[in-house]
């Protein structure tokens, strides 16, 4: 048995980025911003950014609704695939596939954008996840 699942909650980077595969199926790839959970030496909170790739209907909702600065959940599994750049050189290219995507908000012109506009939206989002019915649990089960 084999077990590989990733959970994000981040601000999609720059509107995504929709395309058709020749057999006609819609993918869409985006990068999410995930705060990290500790601040650097600096007091400051970093993110990792992790780009996303979506297919099918969940691919044509998030392209059709969504645009940079929108809050997503995205469940998936971590893909790493190699593929040859046009220099022939081989390369390593890591992606969260998402099978499931919750819509958490989307950013007002008017939100605070700096890092302690996030530190204090990161910790509210955090607070609500932890009340949130099945979202986060303690309980894990081994």
């Amino acid at each position: 048995m084999s077990f590989n699942k990733s959970i994000l909650l981040g601000r999609i980077t720059r509107d995504p980025e929709v395309t058709e595969t020749p057999t006609g199926k819609t993918v869409v790839r985006f990068t999410l911003a995930v705060d990290r959970p500790f601040l650097n030496p600096q007091g400051i909170r970093e993110a990792d950014f992790i780009p996303v790739v979506l297919w099918g209907k969940a691919a044509e909702m998030v392209g059709n609704s969504c645009v940079k600065g929108h809050r997503l959940l995205v469940e998936g599994r971590l893909q790493i695939r190699q593929y040859e750049d046009k220099d022939k050189n081989k390369k390593w290219a890591a992606e969260v596939v998402g099978e499931k995507i919750d819509f958490i908000e989307r950013r007002n012109k008017d939100q605070d954008m700096s890092p302690e506009g996030f530190t204090k939206e990161l910790a509210q989002a955090e607070q609500e996840a932890k009340t949130a019915p099945g979202i986060f649990s303690d309980n894990v089960p081994f």
